[in-house]
Parts: structure tokens; C-alpha cells; sequence
């Protein structure tokens, strides 16, 4: 993967994490209050676009971390995609994806310190 590759990915994940966020806030307010999912979909959204800022970091370094980007990419869609999931579905075995995306994102920042 190159750096303008990353930089498209990184962008393409923080857009997506303030639609979602905005999305939970405002389109889904009921149904995550009803569900009592609130602060599940806070903490995806949360995640998520921190995420996305140090991936859009990771994309601007040289020499490019790739292990670490793709690690960082992988927790996020498994992590915060599964609280989404879970928040909007109520389908609990779905919180057993959570700590994979948890332990892909602290891989992900390990790596960095092994560079």
C-alpha cells in the first residue's frame, strides 16, 4: 500500500466515523434510547474517530508503518463496528468481536513502538 492509498483509506474512515456518530446522535436517538445503547454507540464513535486521526498520522509517516496502519484498520471495523451492530441490533454475542477490535487496536500501536 502506498501513502496516498493510506491517506484515501484514512479519510474514507474519519468521514465515516462523523456520519456515524452525527447518524447516532440524531437519526438514531429513539432507537438507541429505547435500547438503552446510547453510550455504546458514544464509545464506537469515540474509538472510531481517534482511530482515524492517528491513521491519517500513520499515512504521513516515513517510512510508512503498514503493519501498524493495517492493524489500526482491522480494530476499528471490528471494534467499533461491533458496538454499532450491537447498539442497533441487541444481538449480545456481537460484544464478543469487541475485544478482538480491542486487542488488533493496542497491536496496532505496539507495532509502532517496535518500529
Amino acid at each position: 500500500m502506498n501513502q496516498i492509498t493510506a491517506f484515501r483509506i484514512a479519510g474514507c474512515i474519519g468521514a465515516l466515523g462523523v456520519i456515524l456518530g452525527a447518524f447516532g446522535a440524531h437519526g438514531l436517538k429513539d432507537t438507541l434510547s429505547v435500547n438503552g445503547t446510547t453510550q455504546t454507540w458514544q464509545t464506537a464513535a469515540h474509538y472510531h474517530l481517534i482511530h482515524a486521526v492517528v491513521l491519517l498520522v500513520l499515512a504521513g509517516t516515513n517510512p510508512f508503518p503498514s503493519k501498524s496502519f493495517h492493524m489500526i484498520v482491522s480494530g476499528v471495523l471490528l471494534f467499533s463496528g461491533s458496538l454499532y451492530l450491537l447498539a442497533i441490533t441487541q444481538v449480545h454475542w456481537l460484544g464478543a468481536i469487541t475485544p478482538l477490535g480491542g486487542i488488533c487496536l493496542i497491536l496496532g500501536w505496539i507495532l509502532l513502538i517496535r518500529r
